[in-house]
């Protein structure tokens, strides 16, 4: 790829947030990337191409597509509003101390026993199933003619 900028992002008076693209990056492609991260063709301005709906967090969507395009391999130059690399994110709130409260937590989770488990296994064996005597076999007995009452 080349050393400079594949894809241009800025705000425009006319138009709101707009993406155009350079020499370096062939039309056909540079319309699919665009048309997928909801920006359409400009009518009458070959190249320009505008954000969809750009009332609908047109701030937020503009970033997401300069760090998609990023992610995929290209060069992209922005203006500083709409370069996630160079505006600072909403403040994350934290509480004082939160990184040593949850190592604590974490402390005390790996010390317990899960509830999860059966009885905390004991010291000794569990002891011997008995097991049955085995039964002494009988003498097989053959009927005889006399015994079954029948004769020859």
């Amino acid at each position: 790829m080349a050393s400079g900028p594949h894809f241009v992002f800025h705000a425009h008076d006319d138009h709101g947030f707009v993406a155009s693209f350079t020499s370096s990056m062939p039309a056909h492609l540079a319309h699919w990337f665009l048309v997928r991260e909801q920006f359409e063709p400009v009518p009458g301005e070959p190249g320009l191409f505008r954000l969809a709906e750009p009332e609908r967090d047109g701030p937020r969507r503009t970033r997401q597509a300069v760090q998609d395009l990023r992610r995929h391999g290209y060069a992209v130059h922005a203006d500083q509003a709409f370069d996630p690399a160079a505006s600072a994110g909403p403040p994350i709130p934290t509480r004082p101390n939160g990184l040593m409260e949850r190592r604590s937590r974490l402390a005390q989770a790996a010390a317990s026993r899960s509830p999860q488990r059966g009885p905390a296994p004991t010291a000794s064996p569990p002891a011997a199933r008995p097991i049955p005597p085995t039964p002494a076999l009988a003498p097989t007995v053959h009927p005889t003619a006399s015994a079954t009452g029948r004769s020859r």
